[in-house]
């Protein structure tokens, strides 16, 4: 089930529900099937809330016994002498409270010294005693890794492949935010073969939980319509829909944040897009928790191998690799009309806030830089002025500040981002669009109920400047903007200071394009 849960009347929690299995189809087949197979989905996807009614309904048949058991307590724990005899101790806690027959009998003569393998022999024995075949669904399965990871899986795979001898259990879900392939990178270097005893041959399919569709938000929304007479208005839920793309903890915390905190529990007041926009950057802002334990990713090397590129608006990675396919079980990163680009625009908000957040700050305190009032003349942003003062900024700055970003490839790209949020702070917004193999990342500055369409893009050689411009003109298009901008980063050593920086204006079909070298 995929839900979201707000105060109802009289301060009930109500849980509105979307039925999972509709867009996880094959899991019963391959249950049936005897197989042992992996699910995996972004953080709060809904996989917990899916499991326990997977577990239910099976347990509901009278065909099979099934197991909900998390692995999230065994988070950094990677020596198998200390996770082995845990896991099998934990199977006995969720026993306990389950109504399988036998229960107590789980692990009664178990030798836990025997770490690689009292699991498999634990579970040869107890589903001896059973009438019914056992079905084990490993929740938060990839916080196992190394040795205990290793060892997890291979006396699974024991059991798995000695089955015809005796019993053993009969399906095993994993699951988490990896895929089967990152499972393989957390145990071996990618140039080692697990080899024929792999542990990971047992498994027979992965699947992924998806997001909601937008029809999806709008049949959850109208169950608190339903409840409480509260109407979310058409286009509140499109932009619902357009901002989180079906992310289900960001569908869940923009509701939740319109009629708990904007609206007080007060039903009679409908659901704007205003409202749902204002939600939105408080989210943004606030950076709950969901968003930061995402973030965090954003430090770790594999991530930035894969999210550099795609800030840049290049695709020079390999869509093949284990990298490439972690970021994606993430949630971070997705395929949307043949690109690839941050998964939805809320993410894309919060990597670029979080990736500038340190220099943003000290923008603030560097009287160097200005707030838009500073720049404007004739009652519009003066972006050839602001542009101006950028380039000074970067021919001084540039050297000592792409040095203090992980990212130092798209350096130009955040300080620029970080200098025009400091600009629009307090009375406007930057729309950032990226996507791998774009060449180019699209801002879009709106102040006053101007727009201003920019293009950020480096030099590659002479046919930049000409790609540039049409990138230009095409982004000035969906604004339907005559004027836009084109900033266009030389990185190269050699080129003296003096050549990077100019400024040049093209007319093109009555449309004006300032070009600002850097």
């Amino acid at each position: 089930m995929r839900y979201f849960n707000i105060a109802g009347p009289c301060n009930r929690v109500k849980h509105y529900m979307i039925d999972a299995a509709t867009r996880l189809q094959g899991v019963e087949q391959l249950i049936d099937m005897e197989q042992y197979f992996v699910i995996h989905a972004a953080r709060q996807s809904g996989k917990t809330t899916y499991l326990n009614d997977l577990a239910g309904r099976l347990n509901a048949s009278g065909r099979y016994y099934a197991l909900y058991c998390s692995l999230e307590s065994m988070q950094g724990i990677t020596e198998p002498k200390e996770a082995i005899p845990e896991i099998v101790r934990k199977l006995k806690d969720v026993l306990t409270l389950s109504d399988i027959p036998q229960k107590n009998d789980f692990a009664k003569e178990a030798n836990y010294d025997n770490y690689t393998n009292v699991l498999n022999m634990s579970l040869i024995r107890f589903c001896m005693l059973l009438d019914k075949p056992l079905i084990i669904l490993f929740d938060e399965a990839d916080c196992l890794s190394g040795g205990a990871l290793i060892t997890f899986l291979r006396q699974l795979r024991d059991g798995y492949v000695n089955r015809i001898r005796y019993p053993f259990v009969h399906s095993i879900a994993l699951v988490g935010m990896r895929n089967i392939r990152d499972y393989k990178a957390q145990v071996r270097p990618d140039s080692q073969s697990p080899g024929s005893a792999s542990p990971f041959n047992i498994i027979a399919e992965s699947l992924t939980l998806g997001n909601f569709t937008e029809e999806d938000i709008r049949r959850l929304y109208q169950q608190h319509t339903g409840e409480t007479g509260q109407v979310f208005e058409e286009d509140a839920v499109e932009l619902v829909w357009q901002q989180t793309q079906g992310q289900p903890w960001l569908v869940n915390a923009v509701a939740r944040e319109v009629i708990v905190k904007i609206l007080q529990s007060d039903y009679t007041q409908p659901i704007t897009a205003e409202r749902v926009d204002r939600a939105i950057q408080t989210i943004i802002l606030r950076r709950d928790t969901h968003i930061d334990s995402l973030l965090e990713r954003l430090k770790e090397e594999r991530v930035r191998k894969i999210i550099e590129p795609i800030i840049m608006g290049e695709s020079v990675f390999d869509r093949m690799s284990d990298d490439f396919q972690y970021v994606m079980d993430l949630g971070l990163i997705s395929r949307a009309r043949g690109e690839l680009a941050p998964a939805n625009p809320i993410y894309t908000e919060v990597i670029a806030r979080t990736l500038t957040c340190n220099m943003q700050q000290q923008l603030a305190e560097d009287r160097n830089t200005y707030p838009a009032p500073h720049y404007m003349k004739g009652g519009r942003i003066d972006m050839d002025f602001l542009l101006r003062d950028f380039q000074q900024f970067w021919r001084e700055n540039s050297a000592i500040w792409t040095t203090k970003f992980d990212y130092e490839e798209a350096a130009p790209h955040l300080i620029l981002m970080a200098v025009l949020q400091r600009v629009v702070n307090g009375g406007g917004q930057l729309i950032r669009e990226m996507a791998a193999g774009a060449g180019r990342l699209d801002i879009c500055l709106v102040y006053e109920g101007q727009k201003y369409p920019i293009e950020l893009k480096l030099w590659r050689g002479e046919k930049s400047l000409e790609k540039g411009v049409e990138q230009t003109l095409r982004y000035m298009d969906v604004y339907g903007a005559t004027e836009g901008w084109l900033a266009l980063f030389d990185r190269t050593p050699q080129t003296p200071w003096d050549e990077k920086i100019y400024m040049e204006k093209q007319t093109v079909n009555g449309k004006t394009i300032t070009i600002a070298g850097l």
